[in-house]
């Protein structure tokens, strides 16, 4: 008898243990979508720099390019400081990037405009920015400049205006002419109180960098999400491509 009361109690907690790990499922495969192809990651990771990357070209105050280009990403698509989409969608997208970042700017040119276009645009989710300022010292003015930009509701203009003219890495381009030229060309309207606003805002910068930081991020761009389907906010890394994202996002809601 206590033979079969024994094996009868390790069946119990093996249906145990089998139910934790479904019920685990789900969040694992959203926290895998950027570890669990590593090796991709870092291949497309390559393409992307080396086809987006300027050469020496970006980071011209007076000689701005594909301005049109760049706002048409967003164009029609709600804004609020420095949220992206539909204030009232279910599903958060949460990018935590540097201005400076050349890995931002290729996964602004190359692999978000697919998910704004496909999940953003109709509702389905929502993008927020956060600043994770890794790069150099001008990536904290930076940073406050596009918040300034978010300030009067032309936050994503000013972000993809930027990626597109960005310099070289701490070249010392983004200087305040660059910056006041891309807020004038993302359509910021009061260019004096963006002036203001970017002073006050540098602290706000720092507090976005630390909570990354407590995340355990460590490189640019890193994504999180949340949702109705997950536990909070679920770090996603850095998924390599936009199915990914939009797999994520459906998990998600």
């Amino acid at each position: 008898m206590s033979n079969k009361k024994e094996r009868e109690k390790r069946r119990e907690e093996r249906l145990q243990e089998e139910a934790k790990v479904q019920t685990g499922d789900r969040r694992t495969k959203l926290l895998q979508l950027g570890a669990g192809a590593v090796f991709l990651v870092i291949v497309a990771v390559v393409v992307l720099i080396v086809a987006s990357s300027g050469g020496e070209s970006g980071g011209d105050a007076e000689n701005l390019q594909e301005v049109a280009a760049a706002e048409s990403v967003v164009n029609g698509v709600p804004q609020n400081g420095m949220v992206l989409g539909d204030p009232k969608a279910e599903v958060e997208l949460i990018e935590y990037g540097d201005m400076q970042c050349p890995v931002c700017k290729a996964y602004s040119e190359e692999i978000l405009p697919q998910v704004i276009e496909n999940q953003v645009r109709n509702g389905k989710a929502k993008m927020v920015f956060h600043n994770f300022t890794i790069i150099g010292p001008q990536s904290l003015p930076s940073g406050a400049a596009v918040l300034a930009a978010g300030e009067q509701d032309r936050g994503w203009d000013y972000l993809e205006v930027f990626y597109r003219n960005q310099g070289a890495e701490n070249s010392g381009y983004a200087d305040d002419a660059f910056l006041t030229a891309v807020a004038e060309a993302s359509g910021v309207k009061d260019v004096a109180k963006w002036n203001q606003d970017r002073k006050k805002l540098t602290s706000e910068v720092e507090a976005s960098t630390e909570q990354a930081q407590r995340y355990g991020f460590t490189g640019t761009p890193s994504f999180a999400i949340k949702g109705p389907s997950t536990n909070g906010v679920e770090l996603l890394g850095n998924p390599a491509t936009p199915e990914e994202f939009e797999e994520a996002i459906e998990e998600a809601g």
